[in-house]
């Protein structure tokens, strides 16, 4: 799998981003997010976006309503 950088932005992290981010990530953390997107049935890219947004306002569920305060 080629992992490159999206070609348009958006208000949701992308697919190929998430797994960019995902690879990166210390194994039990990254199976941990896996597991709670497949426990929510959502894509895995969601399920991260949704801790990013949270980490960042603690009312947001995503980027599109996250309004940082820092």
């Amino acid at each position: 799998m080629s992992l490159s950088a999206p070609t348009e932005t958006s208000n949701h992290l992308s697919p190929v981003v998430a797994q960019m981010i995902l690879v990166a990530l210390p194994e039990p953390v990254r199976e941990a997010f896996e597991r709670r997107a497949a426990d929510i049935n959502y894509p895995v890219e969601a399920v991260l976006e949704m801790a990013l947004a949270g980490f960042l306002d603690s009312e947001a569920l995503s980027f599109a309503d996250c309004k940082p305060r820092y």
